[in-house]
């Protein structure tokens, strides 16, 4: 594996970059600052909101690009590259399909907040590790800025509770198991590897240029444009196949170890 050639690296959070606590190591901004001085471009990707992901990497949000909300919103500095709403006359569409699904909780989410109707403070505590800036509204109608996705909770599994109940959309809009607790429903073209495909475009990066790190099935596109794709070891069963590699689990620094590898092929 000759990863000399290397210009981008994408990584997903949750599951990937974050450990099981939601947090950055110390350990990744170090690398990050010697693969800035190598003048590497680093793109983090989640189903996390914008506001969310900019604050768990304060220290070098300036710096690097940030695919938000699977792929449906992204953005460098101050600067949009990309937004795709999931279309206002499918919001009523996602959320009659969960009407009667025990247990979920849907978020609408946009670029800048996110709107929960607030019958579950026990979901109220879990949506702020997410979603740093939300709303507490009981009509749909009240939130304001176009909708980008709707991201479903389920405490027990999004998987088995979730996901049957909105599986009949994926004809019309792009649905996403994007973690043990979450299915993310969305617009065809929202996801993680639209918009890194696009950002590929934009900073003239080829397939053998790129490292992408996930754990979860709204990583499988852009896995799928890399040829240095890596699995977690805590992985998804999908992603474990459909990865070029595995490395170790988000709790045993599987991307900073990778990421040392780049900086040794480098030096």
């Amino acid at each position: 594996m000759d990863l000399s050639g290397i210009k981008m690296i994408v990584s997903d959070m949750d599951g990937t970059l974050l450990n099981s606590n939601h947090e950055v190591s110390d350990r990744f901004f170090k690398l990050y600052r010697e693969l800035k001085k190598k003048g590497i471009l680093f793109v983090a990707a989640s189903g996390r909101q914008y506001n969310s992901m900019a604050s768990k990497l304060a220290p070098i949000k300036d710096d690097i690009i940030i695919i938000a909300e699977n792929g449906a919103y992204a953005k460098k500095q101050d600067e949009v590259l990309l937004t795709t709403p999931i279309g206002a006359a499918n919001i009523d569409v996602v959320l009659s399909h969960i009407l009667n699904v025990e247990g979920a909780h849907p978020v609408l989410c946009t670029k800048d907040n996110a709107y929960v109707d607030g019958n579950s403070d026990k979901f109220l505590k879990v949506l702020g590790e997410y979603y740093s800036e939300f709303e507490i509204i009981q009509d749909r109608t009240l939130a304001t800025g176009e909708v980008l996705k709707i991201a479903i909770y389920h405490f027990e599994n999004s998987e088995q509770y979730v996901y049957p109940a909105v599986q009949q959309l994926e004809d019309q809009l792009k649905v996403k198991v994007s973690g043990s607790n979450w299915v993310d429903v969305s617009h065809t073209n929202a996801h993680k590897g639209y918009a890194l495909q696009q950002v590929m475009e934009t900073y003239k990066i080829g397939t053998n240029e790129l490292v992408v790190f996930g754990d979860y099935n709204n990583d499988l596109e852009m896995l799928a444009l890399s040829d240095y794709s890596f699995a977690m070891a805590n992985a998804h069963p999908n992603v474990l196949k459909a990865a070029n590699y595995t490395t170790t689990s988000n709790n045993d620094f599987g991307v900073e170890s990778i990421l040392e590898k780049i900086l040794e092929s480098k030096a």
